[in-house]
C-alpha cells in the first residue's frame, strides 16, 4: 500500500521551497493545468508515500488547527540537529506544541499554509 497526502495552496512556491529546501525532500513530480489544477509531488525516491500540493483558480477552504500534525520521525540526532539548524538558516522559528508530548520529543514549526509539522527526535532520544 501506498500513500499520498494531498492538499490544496494558494502558495505553491512558497509550499515547495519549505518542503524540499527546509525539510530536505525532493520534486518528485509536477503537472500542469490538469483539469484547471497545477501541482507538485514532494517526498522522498523509494518511499511509499509523497505529498500532494495543488492550485487553481479556487481559494482553499481549510482551517488549520493545532493538534493537525505532520509527524517527521528523524532517524539520527545528527540528521535532528541538521534539520533544526535548516529552519534556524532559513530564520523560520519554533513554535510551542499543543500537546506537551511533542514539545518534550520533538520540534514543531508551521508550514506556509498555517499547518504545523513536528521533527521527532530519535527514537533513542524520546520518551515514546
Amino acid at each position: 500500500m501506498k500513500i499520498r497526502i494531498a492538499r490544496h495552496t494558494q502558495c505553491l512556491q512558497s509550499i515547495t521551497n519549505f518542503y524540499v529546501d527546509v525539510l530536505g525532500f525532493k520534486v518528485l513530480g509536477r503537472f500542469n493545468d490538469h483539469n484547471g489544477y497545477n501541482g507538485i509531488f514532494i517526498g522522498l525516491k523509494q518511499h511509499d508515500w509523497h505529498l500532494e500540493f495543488t492550485t487553481s483558480a479556487e481559494m482553499p477552504n481549510h482551517q488549520p488547527d493545532d493538534d493537525d500534525l505532520l509527524v517527521w520521525y528523524s532517524d539520527s540526532l545528527q540528521e535532528y540537529d541538521e534539520i533544526n539548524q535548516r529552519f534556524a538558516q532559513y530564520t523560520l522559528s519554533p513554535i510551542t506544541a499543543k500537546n506537551s508530548y511533542w514539545a518534550d520529543n520533538g520540534t514543531t514549526y508551521t508550514d506556509p499554509d498555517g499547518f504545523r509539522i513536528v521533527i521527532a527526535k530519535p527514537p533513542a532520544y524520546a520518551s515514546f
